[in-house]
């Protein structure tokens, strides 16, 4: 099966279940990480090491379904968030809003969510000043993980600590983790080598689904179509569910991906939804 042979292959070039997070197994004492956005290194100090969770933070089970979500506004009266809700396991991109209507559409189940800085520097105010509110937003994904660049270049590495650092003080039921450089540039070579050509650097969506594809038997994807017009009613969508704004594909090469996910889907290796989901059994 096709889904058995992008696991395998995923398994053994990118290594997602033992490489996807900075973890003290992965990153010991006295290592050195390799940003993978700036020529910058950093040795874990026992400060750093600290932080690492032990391993990593989910079994090394294959999980049976999992639902990769995106924020594309495809997903608007979609309908969709009860399909999203049935899955084992959930991942959200960018830490989206999930209520005044949207659970409908999108659902409200988040086992990871991932957090770009520039949404932290944008929305929170970098955390510099009162930061209950950011605490207050995030507490709708639960229990989750939030998943951070740390590693991305330096001001990645502030705004991420910064971001552990609140959701501990804070007593937050979500817990940040960081992504691994290593991990993030053995998936931008395997992507590579299969002809997708991302653009100075992979969505985080499309990370996502490579992570998904190597720890669940099924991978559904949702609030993927870096498009202007919806697939069968062709009536203009915006770029994210939740916002007016048009579509705007760089600096990530949206269109190469969505390409590569149309061809898994095609392959039976994942389920890309873009219309309205049917009512649940």
């Amino acid at each position: 099966m096709e889904i058995l042979f992008h696991r395998s292959s995923l398994i053994t070039n990118c290594n997602g279940f033992q490489k996807a997070f900075v973890t003290q197994t992965n990153s010991p004492l006295r290592t050195t990480i390799v940003y993978d956005w700036e020529n910058r290194k950093r040795t874990v100090t026992e400060d750093l090491f600290s932080n690492f969770p032990k391993d990593v933070p989910f079994s090394d089970k294959i999980l049976d379904t999992c639902a990769v979500v995106g924020n594309g506004g495809i997903l608007t009266n979609s309908s969709c968030g009860a399909a999203i809700d049935s899955a084992q396991f959930v991942i959200r991109c960018n830490l989206p809003p999930l209520e005044n209507g949207c659970s409908k559409h999108v659902g409200k189940k988040t086992d990871l969510v991932t957090a770009n800085p520039s949404i932290l520097k944008k929305k929170f105010g970098s955390l510099t000043g009162r930061r209950r509110a950011f605490v207050d937003y995030v507490s709708i994904y639960g229990d989750a993980y939030m998943f951070l660049p740390a590693f991305a270049n330096s001001f990645c590495t502030t705004m991420s600590m910064t971001t552990l650092y609140t959701l501990e003080d804070f007593r937050s039921s979500v817990k940040a983790v960081f992504m691994n450089p290593d991990y993030i540039r053995s998936l931008d070579k395997y992507w590579r080598a299969q002809g997708v050509k991302p653009g100075s650097r992979m969505s985080s969506g499309f990370m996502m689904v490579s992570l998904a594809l190597e720890i669940c038997n099924n991978v559904d994807v949702y609030g993927f179509w870096p498009f202007d017009n919806h697939p069968y009613g062709f009536q203009s969508l915006t770029n994210h569910y939740y916002d007016n704004d048009k579509p705007n594909v760089t600096p990530h090469a949206m269109p190469a991906e969505f390409a590569h996910l149309i061809k898994l889907h095609n392959q039976g290796v994942l389920k890309l939804h873009v219309g309205e989901c049917p009512p649940q059994q």
